[in-house]
């Protein structure tokens, strides 16, 4: 077995592939494009960008309660 290859099959078996939320914006997708659904665009792409606005709002949420933690401190 060469390098080539053998890097190739473990480069294969540690991709992850397609998640839950990329199976879901494709579900929705299609829905939207066969007319099943009349959703905006907003709610059939937010599996793709949900996670990270989530991620994004808790962290917003911990520096607020630091900040305000740190002003009744002094």
């Amino acid at each position: 077995m060469s390098s080539y290859s053998s890097s190739r099959a473990s480069a294969s078996a540690s991709a992850g592939g397609v998640g839950f939320f990329g199976l879901l914006f494709i579900a929705l997708l299609v829905l939207k494009l066969t007319h099943v659904i009349n959703w905006s665009w907003w709610w059939i792409t937010a599996p793709l960008w949900g996670g990270i606005a989530l991620g994004v709002g808790i962290v917003v949420i911990w520096l607020l309660f630091v900040c305000v933690a740190a002003l009744f401190e002094k």
